[in-house]
């Protein structure tokens, strides 16, 4: 018996008729807008191409904020489309996003079918022009590969059967575990071009540009990920005598000193790529990473030349990234290094995120904060963050009542993306349906083009049968929120301190690890307990819960200059790359200051011994001690980290300082962990231990580099962080988390030591987020200030929500004359403030 496959992290969906929209709890005005056209799309009129500029993604010329709902045609009878369009409308979705499968689009008698002729619903350009006489935009994700619970990931199980040598092999010969393929092989891209001949030009009709919804098209999906979460890489003869070619070119005659077997013939060298010995393992994993990034590169060239050889063009091209998982996200960098020279800085290409997270809280808000932060790293001055796969729904993936995320999930990941630049979400799945019989039997146990039986997307907004779940309502509420702020989002910018946190993708170079291999070991155990975010994810945290609004910066980009990055932080173990290495020391020496967390460096990508930048920090790496063996490892704080109480922690590396301050020091031996060190006309902080997420310390060492939050808050509980984006002279907008499990918080705001909201008290309740304007101009009118959250824009007029509880006071301060029913009216100056005990208002130009 074939046993029943694990459900993967995003099997959602649903549908709905019209009719169940108030068993499930929704109004009978909800229930009417599930019915009216719904308001034009934000920036789509009049029609003309999409592009971007500045972080902004343009419809015709028009920034706009695209908030988008996978629905799956291809799970849907072509009579259910409708409905499932009408619940998009009524939770205010401006697109609608879909794969569309190849597999399900080949007949098999070899021919593919885009135009309904064998079933209606495989006419493509019916559901697009559906989605646009609904007044919806459309992103297409036609693959490829697509994956979605799909056989073979999407790709026709012919295309394999006619090619097998397109199917690869992994570590020490062994044969593949998923369905991935080699994506260069002639023979697959052959296929992928006659599948693009057949969709791209119903896609090419109905481009924004031409009068049609489609505002972009994705490139394949998830890119390289199969291969990764099976550490089995494509190591086919093709593939090995292209990477065989790329390593003669990258180290020429030095190529002997690298690894052993450069001497031997191509059928021995081939054999030690797939076979290989502890001696050379840790390069290998390194170098097969570097050279899979140009060849993805490669890959999504072809399939953009060839999307736009039938019509594709005018739209961006998508590129998604891949990597969370039990509800974490800490691996998710690792898709942005592989697939980050497919789209960084390239002219016409955008990225998207895939997470699924379920909730947010203190434990993985710094997960999705890194995730965007460092997207952004690698994308080039003007081409946005967004999401091309947004976790909605309540996560029971697996149908079985084992699992369920909060209302507030969604919320605050949307709000926080949105904090962060995102300019396209994708609701993934909003509407669920069924996986129809294939066209010709396999005997596989069901028949059927999904794995997941006969019912696709339990947990989604919109169940399978069409009626709004548990999270349907939630959804709704963000994405109306949003919706309503679009004309204000859309051209905003994030706005940050100056401060940075060290983007290294080379440290995410461990997808493919030959196992078993003890100089591999060290490196991956290393790499995964220290980047990003630091040891115990504290630095990230502590940067973001201590006040600071930090990017990210690509430090395999170029030298950092100190008058732009003028203090960066870095999370490190003790590989780094020498050229990285000496990077760093001409930041600090130019005057750059840096925080360094986790292990003193000393040790190349390749695991070969390189001590640049300790050489020029003056410090000598000793022995690691750990808590191990009932060893109760502590340390002291000592200098500026005075006074604190004496920590217990689990590990310690142990380093002598030539010059400088210890600020740290492990307990029994006095050594310290912990240093404050001058070099050139910068200076360093060298955290050589895995400090724990104490605020009070991490905001004394960013303070020893004349490092300090502009914004502060005075929430004396963990969970209160502030963000901000800005408009040039429109104005700003501050957006508020509290990301604690329902621990709500009063406090304060300043900036610059000045208060804000008038010194007026803000109160967030546990597990929310709200956006409040600071020097906005909105629907005509000058918002100085309000403590309650903007949700609309008018001519002349401003709607809020309070943010307290029932007959909590909001105040808003408008520069001139303004009124608001039922409000406490004063004037300070030529500003007009108004107190207002409701939960919903409206101010008005007076």
């Amino acid at each position: 018996m074939t046993p029943v496959p694990a459900p993967r992290r995003r099997t959602v969906l649903g549908g709905a008729a019209l009719g169940t929209l108030a068993g499930a709890g929704l109004s009978a005005l909800d229930a009417h807008a599930a019915t009216a056209a719904p308001a034009a799309p934000a920036g789509t009129a009049p029609a003309g191409p999409v592009s971007y500029r500045n972080k902004q993604l343009l419809v015709a010329g028009k920034p706009a904020l695209v908030l988008a709902g996978e629905i799956h045609y291809f799970r849907l009878k072509k009579a259910d489309w409708q409905s499932r369009l009408d619940k998009a409308k009524a939770a205010g979705l401006n697109t609608i996003a879909s794969y569309i499968p190849w597999m399900w689009h080949e007949l098999p008698d070899g021919t593919i079918d885009v135009t309904g002729r064998s079933r209606p619903e495989r006419d493509l350009g019916a559901f697009i022009d559906l989605c646009h006489r609904n007044g919806f935009l459309f992103v297409a994700r036609p693959g490829p590969f697509t994956m979605a619970e799909l056989k073979g990931e999407g790709v026709p199980e012919r295309v394999r059967k006619d090619h097998p040598e397109i199917i690869s092999t992994g570590w020490n010969d062994a044969p593949a575990t998923t369905p991935t393929v080699d994506y260069l092989a002639p023979a697959f891209l052959k296929e992928a071009r006659r599948w693009y001949a057949a969709v791209m030009p119903v896609l090419a009709k109905r481009l924004h540009g031409a009068g049609g919804p489609v505002v972009s098209v994705q490139l394949d999906n998830e890119i390289g990920m199969l291969a990764w979460v099976s550490n089995s890489p494509d190591l086919t003869d093709h593939v090995t005598a292209d990477f065989d070619g790329w390593l003669r070119e990258e180290y020429g005659n030095g190529l002997g000193d690298r690894y052993p077997f450069a001497g031997e013939d191509l059928a021995g060298r081939r054999k030690a790529i797939r076979n290989p010995k502890d001696a050379y393992g840790a390069a290998l994993m390194h170098d097969l990473g570097r050279f899979m990034r140009g060849r993805f590169a490669r890959y999504v060239a072809e399939l953009r030349s060839a999307a736009e050889e039938y019509g594709v063009t005018g739209v961006p091209f998508v590129i998604n990234i891949h990597g969370t998982s039990d509800s974490r996200a800490e691996p998710f960098p690792i898709g942005i290094s592989q697939l980050m020279e497919t789209y960084g800085g390239v002219e016409g290409m955008i990225s998207g995120a895939d997470f699924y997270l379920g909730d947010l809280t203190l434990r993985n808000v710094t997960d999705l904060y890194l995730v965007n932060a460092f997207m952004d790293a690698v994308n080039d001055k003007d081409q946005p963050v967004t999401a091309q796969e947004f976790d909605a729904g309540h996560a029971d993936y697996g149908q079985n009542l084992d699992s369920q995320t909060s209302p507030s999930g969604v919320d605050l990941k949307t709000r926080l993306c949105v904090a962060q630049g995102a300019k396209m979400i994708n609701y993934y799945l909003f509407a669920g349906g069924f996986n129809p019989k294939l066209d010709r039997p396999t005997g596989d146990g069901n028949d059927r083009i999904g794995i997941t039986g006969e019912r696709h997307g339990f947990a989604a907004p919109v169940d399978p049968e069409g009626r709004p779940g548990v999270s349907y309502a939630p959804t709704r509420r963000t994405v109306r929120a949003m919706g309503g702020l679009a004309d204000v989002l859309a051209p905003m910018r994030t706005t940050y301190d100056d401060v940075a946190l060290g983007f290294v993708p080379d440290h995410y170079l461990t997808e493919y690890h030959p196992p078993e291999l003890e100089s591999v070991q060290r490196v991956l155990d290393e790499a995964v307990n220290t980047r990003g975010a630091g040891p115990r994810g504290s630095l990230a945290r502590a940067m973001l819960l201590g006040g600071f609004r930090y990017r990210a910066v690509n430090l395999q980009a170029g030298d950092l200059d100190p008058e732009a990055v003028p203090v960066l932080a870095l999370a490190t173990g003790e590989h780094l790359g020498a050229e990285l290495q000496r990077r760093l020391v001409r930041y600090v020496e130019a005057g750059g200051r840096l925080l360094l967390s986790g292990r003193l460096p000393v040790k190349d990508m390749a695991d070969k011994r390189c001590t640049v930048l300790a050489d020029a920090l003056g410090l000598t790496a000793g022995s690691t001690l750990t808590d191990a063996n009932r060893f109760w490892l502590s340390v002291t704080a000592h200098g500026w980290a005075a006074p604190l109480p004496e920590v217990r922690l689990s590990r310690a590396q142990l380093c002598e300082a030539a010059r400088g301050t210890t600020v740290l020091r492990e307990l029994t031996t006095g050594k310290g962990c912990g240093f404050d060190i001058p070099l050139g006309r910068g200076r360093a902080v060298v955290i050589t231990t895995d400090y724990q997420c104490d605020l009070t310390f991490w905001n004394r060492a960013f303070r020893a580099l004349d490092a300090a939050p502009a914004l502060r808050h005075s929430a004396t509980g963990p969970g209160v962080f502030l963000l901000t984006t800005a408009d040039g002279e429109r104005g700003r907008l501050l957006h508020a988390f509290n990301v604690s499990s329902g621990y709500d918080q009063d406090f304060t705001v300043t900036e610059h030591g000045k208060p804000l909201f008038g010194g007026e008290k803000l109160r967030l309740p546990g597990s929310t987020a709200a956006i409040l304007p600071l020097g906005l101009n909105a629907g005509g009118l000058r918002l100085a200030y309000a403590t309650a959250e903007l949700t609309g824009v008018a001519d002349g007029t401003a709607t809020f929500r309070a943010l307290g509880g029932p007959g909590a006071e909001s105040v808003v301060a408008v520069e001139g004359r303004a009124r608001c029913d039922g409000a406490r009216v004063s004037t300070e100056g030529g500003r007009t403030v108004l107190r207002v005990r409701r939960t919903e208002f409206t101010v008005r130009r007076a």
